[in-house]
């Protein structure tokens, strides 16, 4: 490994980042082609079910591939999925050395592809700026390993951590630059997790305005039903798919909730991390890859105690509420101690008019192995 393998690297990294979105459950990949020097071609995943990020990369670099090097994030695929193999494709263009930043632990690849390559003669080295890789795809690898979705929190508050001020109003806390940051995550998601106490209260869309690149489903945490047929999420039913969370119900409100045009997921009445872990369970089996959890406060606070949060997205504004009885973001039973705290490993800030980003994570993909 060199610094030049390093560079390299780091460009198809940038370029897996374009498919954040569009290939989900597929991971996030880039790839370079390099020859004396230079890049002859670049080409990333665009979309789920269509060409991997190797196959575009050869093609932009035609013949000039034969004897190249790729630099690809993830180790390429070795069987017929939506689309053939890449290290066939990676063969038949005759390169010298293939680069992998990772190994892909998806149980038909995993390790495979690499000792393809190299049983053809092919020079092949995986480990090149792993923890960025890992980083990049943890969403993806979160859901190989635990067949669960990756989780954001994300909440609006003031400098001193107050949602809503003591008699509810809450709108609006961030800017509007800040909201259309949050319409850019939501365009990401599969899903959009709210309370019924927060949808009674705002009566909100949870949408992406304008749409993203997915179509996220609505999810409410509503144990007895009670989501009006004159909500906004009922009537924008067509537009976006609305999921309700309840315990189990009589067959009359189950029956209306149905016809409002809601599909009903029933849990056990237990506690509040039985209802986080059996949804995450469901909505990893449908292959959902990022969820957002957008609260209110206990909401937030139940994926905080059920220890399923992965990354929060918190936007800060520069006004103070006070007010013992105003909501603060995370309820539930928290931390007993500093020490079981809920502590996230790297985390970055960036200034959004007058807000404040603030966007942490737990882990570097390396804890979903």
């Amino acid at each position: 490994m060199t610094q030049t393998d390093n560079s390299w690297m780091r460009r198809a990294l940038e370029l897996a980042e374009h498919g954040r979105g569009h290939v989900e459950p597929n991971p996030l990949v880039g790839a370079v082609v390099v020859r004396d020097g230079q890049i002859v071609g670049e080409g990333w995943h665009q979309r789920y079910g269509e060409a991997h990020a190797e196959v575009n990369a050869l093609v932009a670099a035609g013949e000039a591939a034969r004897g190249a090097t790729v630099y690809v994030a993830l180790e390429p695929c070795c069987h017929h999925g939506k689309t053939p193999p890449c290290t066939d494709a990676l063969l038949r263009a005759g390169v010298g050395r293939v680069v992998a930043a990772m190994c892909d632990p998806f149980p038909q690849v995993a390790g495979h592809g690499a000792a393809q390559l190299r049983a053809a003669g092919v020079d092949v080295e995986v480990g090149v700026l792993e923890a960025e890789a890992r980083r990049l795809n943890a969403p993806y690898l979160k859901l190989l390993a635990t067949h669960r979705p990756y989780v954001h929190a994300k909440w609006a508050m003031s400098l001193d951590g107050k949602i809503a001020t003591r008699s509810g109003d809450s709108k609006w806390i961030s800017n509007e630059s800040s909201r259309q940051r949050v319409h850019e995550l939501r365009g990401r998601m599969d899903a959009i997790v709210a309370g019924i106490g927060t949808v009674l209260a705002d009566d909100p869309l949870l949408t992406a305005r304008p749409p993203g690149p997915r179509k996220p489903t609505r999810v409410v945490l509503d144990h007895r039903g009670r989501l009006p047929p004159t909500s906004r999420l009922v009537q924008s039913v067509a537009e976006a798919p609305l999921l309700i969370v309840t315990h189990p119900l009589g067959e009359s409100v189950r029956r209306r909730l149905e016809l409002q045009g809601a599909e009903v997921f029933e849990v056990a009445p237990e506690d509040g991390m039985t209802t986080v872990s059996a949804l995450l369970e469901e909505l990893g089996r449908r292959r959902m890859t990022n969820i957002l959890i957008e609260g209110g406060g206990e909401v937030l606070g139940s994926f905080l105690d059920a220890a399923a949060v992965d990354e929060v997205h918190v936007f800060i504004a520069p006004l103070l509420i006070g007010g013992a009885a105003a909501k603060s973001p995370l309820g539930g039973r928290g931390a007993d101690t500093l020490a079981s705290a809920f502590r996230l490993d790297a985390w970055c800030a960036e200034r959004i008019g007058g807000d404040l980003y603030w966007h942490g994570w737990r882990g570097n993909g390396d804890n979903f192995r």
